[in-house]
């Protein structure tokens, strides 16, 4: 499991739970449906780091069958926000695989209507945990989620971030939900997206990997332009600049550490600069990751893993 072997080459390790031992407990508690132990990893996650609670919370949602432990602890300790914020997020993720990624326009109705009830489920928690728990980040986290496939509108979205950045401003897997919200696909525009993204990346302390919003917002606008305009936009200088520059203000930074989230961002930016055909760039972003990758952005592409193994050699030779 989270292994694909690409063209004879070394295994790719494309599930995080293996790319980051230390997030390998909660998957062992997922698959034992232990509901102890999962609240003992979540336990141990330092209040100040609200983004990793966020991005475990996501993690878990993508392991199987866990609504059936989920619910049981949501209904055991009602007072509670932790499982129900974990339920949530698991009803979300089945949501999204109901829909799948196509265009809204493009999604059968029986598919939209099975996203929407889905969201609904998990709306009706969070509004609960919120209110009980204003404070609790990683509910307007998931609510961010909620609100984009519940067709809220830009400004309840923004609400619901602007709620959650009152105790912790740099969250950044908030920021990147509520990115893809301002993009045109969801109601927003490129002026806006790019904005915010070059916002949260400058106001984010150096090491921090806020820049990885940049890569995001540039990837997205790639995906949205079709033809030589597309292939032309990454390879804009002024794009590759700014996509230089925050790298090394964030993963390239002498003081970003090797958190939970170093092989999502690194493969984010080595995916912008491939596409662009800044291979000498993506070279360090490459290293970094050696054998293993996240998917999150590089399946936007056909095949992406003999994709990703082409670049990374062609990348590696830039050394």
């Amino acid at each position: 499991m989270g292994e694909s072997t690409v063209g004879g080459d070394r295994p790719l390790v494309i599930d995080p739970f293996d790319a980051v031992p230390g997030l390998a407990p909660l998957r062992d508690a997922a698959w034992d449906g232990d509901w102890v132990a999962t609240r003992a990893f979540f336990e141990k996650i330092p209040s100040a780091e609200a983004e990793d609670a966020s991005f475990a919370a996501t993690l878990l949602a993508g392991v199987e069958r866990t609504e059936w432990f989920l619910e049981k602890a949501a209904k055991a300790e009602p007072a509670d926000p932790l499982p129900r914020t974990l339920l949530a997020e698991r009803y979300i993720h089945l949501g999204w695989r109901a829909r799948g990624r196509g265009l809204a326009k493009d999604v059968p109705w029986d598919q939209a209507e099975l996203f929407q009830d889905w969201l609904h489920k998990a709306e009706r928690l969070l509004i609960e945990v919120c209110a009980e728990h204003p404070a609790y980040v990683p509910a307007w986290t998931a609510r961010l989620a909620t609100a984009r496939g519940l067709s809220l509108g830009q400004s309840e979205a923004r609400r619901r971030y602007d709620r959650l950045a009152e105790h912790h401003p740099h969250h950044v897997e908030a920021q990147s939900r509520l990115l893809q919200q301002l993009c045109p696909k969801w109601g927003g525009s490129w002026e806006v997206a790019h904005a915010f993204a070059g916002e949260c990346a400058s106001a984010a302390p150096d090491g921090s990997h806020a820049g990885v919003l940049v890569a995001e917002a540039h990837i997205e606008h790639f995906i949205d332009l079709e033809g030589a305009q597309a292939t032309e936009y990454l390879r804009n200088i002024s794009v590759r600049d700014e996509l230089h520059r925050a790298a090394r203000a964030s993963v390239l930074h002498p003081d970003h550490p090797r958190d939970w989230h170093w092989t999502g961002d690194h493969s984010t930016f080595a995916l912008a600069f491939s596409l662009g055909g800044h291979l000498t760039d993506a070279a360090p972003h490459f290293a970094a990751l050696g054998d293993t990758a996240s998917e999150s952005f590089w399946r936007y592409l056909p095949d992406w893993k003999s994709r990703f193994t082409e670049y990374r050699t062609a990348a590696s030779a830039m050394l």
